[in-house]
């Protein structure tokens, strides 16, 4: 017997694709989170369409699915981990919850509601960390700092001893000193900037 996986990537790690596929996935796993949400807030109507159940579970199993195919940008592999896990969670709990309600009652499914209702939110929060633009990409602790990092001591040094001799000169009257420290400072803090 040959062993083949059949996984799919969808994506090529470039961060425009990966947010299409992302985008696209949402749109469809929206309207299941929605409905899983007021189930789980209704007891009563939680009993009632017990039956629709297994087609959510069904959902967010083929989202789960989805998700596990994409290849996450650079700097993304922790949170589209973390989505992955979430949407597997709350396929499980969904099936956890339906097999209570088909054994008992509401009774039987009332201790997984909360539970259920949080992995819930974790998908959505997990989303929308996915959303969120990174400002800087996180710093490998084994590189070599560069250049522009100046340490916290040095910059507060730097500002007191420049505020110090622009207030002498301009006591002293020697406004052309005040100019120069002034330039100084302003090229010293373009050069040292990220």
């Amino acid at each position: 017997m040959i062993d083949r996986s059949v996984k799919q990537a969808l994506s090529s790690g470039s961060p425009r694709v990966y947010a299409a596929a992302v985008g696209g996935l949402w749109i469809d796993l929206e309207l299941a989170l929605a409905r899983l949400d007021a189930l789980a807030a209704d007891q009563e109507r939680l009993l009632d369409e017990r039956h629709a159940l297994p087609g959510l579970q069904y959902d967010l199993h083929r989202a789960a699915e989805s998700v596990s195919g994409l290849i996450p940008p650079p700097g993304a592999a922790a949170v589209h981990e973390e989505f992955a896990q979430a949407l597997a969670e709350a396929r499980d709990l969904t099936a956890e919850i339906s097999e209570s309600l088909s054994c008992g009652s509401c009774e039987a499914a009332a201790p997984l509601v909360w539970e259920w209702r949080g992995v819930l939110f974790r998908v959505r929060f997990a989303r929308r960390r996915l959303q969120r633009p990174r400002l800087q990409p996180a710093l490998d602790e084994s590189a070599p700092a560069t250049r522009h990092s100046a340490h916290p001591l040095v910059a507060g040094t730097a500002v007191a001893v420049g505020s110090a001799l622009v207030l002498l000169a301009a006591l002293l009257g020697l406004w052309l000193l005040v100019a120069l420290t002034l330039t100084g400072t302003v090229v010293g803090s373009v050069l040292l900037r990220p």
